[in-house]
């Protein structure tokens, strides 16, 4: 006699093998009472027996993790990943990395194909434009802690920086060095909650300095190669008594800096420059840059341990909300003596 499969089962009950896997699973979430009871009845009916190492190794964990990334270009997301990757391998996990590149589509895909290869868990900076997908997943209870962003109305596990106390200690360094024309130099998009709280940060160091809300000068522009040194450039023209930028993204500091040496003005002495996110080659660039320092190793870290400890406890703890400390280091290009 031959061995009734999965597919039988699904024929016979007029269903996808993913229903009765699910069923036999004790999964029953996306299936409706009847079409439970129809399932149970058919394996009844021709005898089904799931393979037992099957089963077992369906319901097991993997050890592997995964983890999206929203932009690879950015150096900021090595010193994350050096965080993930050494408490991935402490805990003794692997990891899987992808780059959904901003774009919602490929993310929500990414995080398909992970589940579909039985990845335990996963770390991501969302593109914060799939909002009922996220739902979804979290009403699925699939392990999850997301970085760097915030998830707007969704009770996840989640590990921030203080972009608003980051940005404000930013301004307040330039106005504490004489500066009083300060423009703040972000992307136009409104789903992601770090620049937003950076402009914010501004906004807030620049109201409690006896400043009027249309004092702020605030550049926005597309996220595109070139379209930041653009609007720098097109804003600096129009309001040349601008003594000092505020950058928002280290990506955006190199084409604020571009900017300004094609007007010819010098760095400080014209133009004062703090960046956010402290980089490899910041102290390297001409003159040295004043950044604003996120720890983003041990935002990795934190990240992955939340994440296994998820995995563990089968996500039975209440979520939690971390939020980091920023820091400033000051260099040459603010104005201020190193």
């Amino acid at each position: 006699m031959m061995k009734v499969t999965i597919t039988d089962v699904a024929k016979k009950a007029g269903v996808s093998k993913t229903t009765v896997s699910r069923i036999i699973n004790h999964n029953y979430a996306h299936t409706t009472e009847e079409t439970r009871q129809r399932v149970l009845d058919v394996i009844k009916e021709l005898d089904y027996r799931p393979n037992a190492l099957a089963k077992g190794l369906k319901s097991s964990q993997t050890n592997v993790i995964g983890m999206v990334l929203s932009n690879l270009k950015n150096p900021f997301w090595t010193s994350v990943l050096e965080g993930v990757e050494d408490a991935t391998r402490n805990q003794g996990f692997h990891l899987m990395i992808c780059n959904s590149d901003e774009e919602p589509e490929k993310e929500e895909q990414y995080i398909r194909e992970f589940r579909m290869r039985q990845v335990d868990g996963i770390v991501i900076n969302p593109t914060v434009r799939n909002p009922d997908f996220f739902r979804q997943l979290v009403d699925s209870r699939y392990p999850l802690v997301v970085i760097n962003r915030k998830l707007p109305g969704l009770n996840v596990n989640n590990v921030v920086i203080n972009n608003v106390k980051g940005a404000s200690m930013a301004v307040r360094h330039l106005l504490n060095n004489g500066k009083r024309n300060i423009a703040a130099v972000t992307y136009r998009n409104e789903h992601v909650s770090t620049w937003k709280e950076r402009i914010q940060g501004y906004r807030t160091a620049l109201l409690d300095s006896g400043y009027a809300a249309e004092d702020l000068r605030i550049v926005e522009a597309e996220q595109d190669s070139g379209k930041i040194k653009e609007a720098t450039l097109r804003f600096l023209r129009e309001h040349p008594d601008t003594d000092a930028v505020f950058s928002t993204n280290n990506m955006i500091t190199l084409e604020v800096m571009d900017a300004i040496r094609e007007l010819g003005l010098s760095i400080p002495e014209r133009i004062a420059v703090v960046g956010y996110d402290e980089t490899v080659w910041a102290k390297h660039l001409n003159p040295p840059l004043t950044t604003i320092r996120q720890p983003g190793y041990q935002m990795g870290q934190i990240a992955t341990n939340m994440l296994i400890e998820a995995i563990r406890t089968k996500n039975e703890t209440e979520p939690k909300q971390i939020v980091l400390e920023p820091e400033l280091i000051v260099r040459r290009s603010s104005g201020a003596a190193e």
